[in-house]
């Protein structure tokens, strides 16, 4: 059995999707996708609804006055993220949380990597939305690690030290990486084939080929959301990491780093996604 695989044999238990994250996966890939419908699909969880009206409301932007309708609410977030982040929601309570997991890091982590994802994908002209939304799902595959193998989890976490560190920690302890994982958790959850490619090839983008420049921009995001975690400087973390996937990309990070999104602004609205 593969490495990969042994995250999904018994007893561990593939938490079901929700319905409204199924419906949200259903308009990938379709240009004609509105807000209305992504509200219609929204609304039929309130939980879900109260989530992004929270978000909307959040510092992260900073509506002029309150909002307290949902599709007021998507209007501020905007139509490509607001798919992303309600998907993200939506999965955010399908897992357990085991006594001493940070459920906050993990989602700041989540956000910020989402974040900077957009970011990246919109300088190197890739899909935007497919990058935010990978972003948010790329450390999914650290819940089934948790789930289990708690204590080996728990031992690459205290080791890990520099940004990007995780992946040849979790290589040498568990065989895979957590995007390894979590690209299996999205080839059964039925996520979109460009997905699922991102996500595979974030574990290792210079190694995939054909070069998936949707894996190089994860892999970047997540480099860049483990140094604002940290609070270390963001290029200056790439290059010690990934030197080469910018230029891969295409992107001089170092000319772009005034430009970059600050780690404390894209975790601003993480009570929106734990309450």
């Amino acid at each position: 059995m593969s490495p990969v695989l042994s995250f999904f044999r018994p007893p561990v238990v593939l938490p079901a999707m929700p319905e409204v994250a199924r419906r949200l996966l259903a308009t990938f890939g379709r240009d004609n996708v509105t807000i209305d419908e992504l509200v219609t699909i929204v609304g039929t969880d309130a939980a879900l609804s109260a989530r992004l009206l929270r978000l909307a409301n959040s510092p992260r932007y900073a509506p002029s006055r309150p909002v307290t309708r949902l599709h007021e609410a998507a209007q501020i977030i905007g139509l490509g993220a607001l798919r992303g982040l309600a998907l993200g929601a939506s999965l955010a309570d399908c897992f357990p949380h085991p006594p001493g997991f940070d459920r906050l890091r993990f989602w700041r982590q989540n956000l910020a990597t989402a974040g900077h994802a957009r970011w990246l994908a919109q300088a190197a002209s890739v899909d935007a939305d497919t990058a935010e939304t990978a972003g948010l799902m790329l450390r999914s595959g650290q819940l089934l690690m948790l789930m289990h193998e708690p204590g080996l989890l728990s031992l690459v976490e205290a080791l890990t030290g520099p940004p990007d560190s995780v992946f040849e920690l979790e290589r040498l302890h568990f065989g895979c990486t957590h995007a390894e994982v979590s690209a299996e958790l999205a080839v059964r959850w039925r996520f979109p084939t460009a997905l699922v490619d991102a996500l595979h090839s974030a574990s290792n983008p210079l190694g995939t080929r054909p070069f998936l420049p949707m894996g190089a921009v994860l892999r970047l995001a997540s480099v860049l959301a483990d140094a604002g975690d940290a609070g270390l400087d963001p290029v200056a973390s790439v290059d010690l990491a990934q030197p080469e996937l910018g230029r891969a990309l295409g992107l001089d990070l170092g000319g772009m780093a005034d430009l970059c999104p600050h780690h404390a602004m894209l975790t601003l609205a993480v009570d929106a996604f734990v309450s």
